[in-house]
């Protein structure tokens, strides 16, 4: 090989070599940027997030709640929850709080207290006071309506719902088959400024 074919070969062989490195480069950088994604999904499966956080909020005077009646509590996350009033005591043991999401199809679950039953209009989904399915499809699945606890402290009834949704407002109530309402948050009423009495906002 003569001196000008060498010269001529050895910047080709530099490229060659050049190509080769940014090559297995990429490929390196390609199945590290994979295992690490599948690593970090790993990761979130086999460990994962701690559940929110839980709190207690005011649902109600006693006084005002009378056995017999229910109403739609909505947690700070919005989630609908039915209240009912069983017994008399005066205690926690008098409520009974589910959820109002049938787990069927997400229709709106109601107490009818004459049948001591929660009922899902949909298609006719019964469960009893415990939130345990007896009738319709939510009872052929094996479903139930998730309880929430209750407290009764100084004649006010208090609920435990999760607060990591916690926004500006608070939870609030709503009568039974009624739409959304303010409930007990004086943050959405406005105080008139000649003095009367606050109106919605």
């Amino acid at each position: 090989m003569s001196g000008d074919e060498r010269s001529e070969s050895a910047p080709n062989d530099a490229r060659r070599g050049f190509g080769a490195r940014v090559a297995s480069w990429a490929m390196v950088g390609g199945l590290l940027a994979g295992y690490g994604a599948f690593a970090a999904i790993a990761g979130r499966f086999l460990y994962p997030a701690r559940g929110a956080h839980k709190g207690w909020m005011f649902v109600g005077d006693l006084e005002t709640f009378q056995p017999g009646q229910s109403l739609i509590y909505r947690t700070p996350g919005g989630a609908p929850v039915s209240i009912a009033r069983v017994g008399s005591k005066g205690t926690a043991e008098d409520f009974i709080a589910l959820s109002s999401t049938c787990p069927h199809l997400g229709c709106q679950v109601h107490w009818e207290g004459q049948k001591n039953r929660f009922f899902c209009p949909c298609h006719n989904g019964v469960f009893d006071p415990t939130g345990k399915a007896t009738e319709g499809p939510p009872a052929e699945a094996g479903q139930s309506l998730p309880r929430f606890p209750l407290e009764v402290r100084n004649g006010l009834l208090f609920i435990e719902v999760k607060l990591e949704e916690l926004t500006l407002g608070e939870g609030h109530l709503e009568p039974e088959g009624g739409p959304p309402g303010p409930g007990h948050d004086p943050c959405l009423f406005e105080s008139p400024a000649d003095g009367s009495e606050p109106r919605k906002a």
